[in-house]
């Protein structure tokens, strides 16, 4: 089974301020949805409450020390107890599993992952919420890169980048 991290990133490496996302770029959360639809995704309990309900088409596991009773959501109280549920999820077929954050979740399943989904906001902003330090890690692979220019729709410069190990 792979364990594959998903996210958007700033320079600095933020992925959030006051548990919501720091930009609003459509083709990113189209990107999103392509490589999390039909997969189980994993998150912990503040980016449950930053996108309010679980993700359709999808299984839904949250990490937190607390239990959360909500539907369609899988509640897990660590990393391991979140490995084990998804072995039985509807998706499993797909052998992924997408972590969706937040900092915290990301920091502790870095070591376990396979593959990175990261999409380089090129941008520097303060925030609250971190993306690990991926790079000090120098076995990773960019085998997708894709530069996406700013627009109407998109206030930065980005960059879709797929790496593996």
């Amino acid at each position: 089974m792979k364990i594959s991290l998903i996210a958007a990133i700033s320079n600095n490496l933020v992925i959030g301020k006051k548990n919501t996302i720091p930009w609003n770029l459509p083709k990113d959360l189209k990107w999103f949805k392509k490589n999390t639809i039909h997969k189980t995704i994993i998150m912990g309990r503040l980016t449950l409450e930053s996108i309010t309900h679980a993700l359709p088409f999808r299984t839904n596991i949250v990490i937190s020390r607390k239990k959360i009773i909500q539907k369609n959501i899988i509640w897990a109280k660590s990393i391991n107890d979140a490995i084990i549920s998804s072995i039985h999820s509807k998706y499993d077929q797909n052998k992924e599993i997408m972590v969706i954050g937040g900092g915290e979740i990301y920091t502790q399943m870095l070591f376990y992952a396979n593959k990175l989904y990261l999409t380089h906001v090129n941008c520097n902003i303060t925030g609250d919420s971190y993306f690990p330090q991926y790079k000090l890690f120098k076995h990773w692979k960019t085998t997708f890169k894709k530069k996406i220019l700013k627009d109407k729709q998109h206030s930065y410069e980005f960059c879709f980048e797929v790496l593996t190990r």
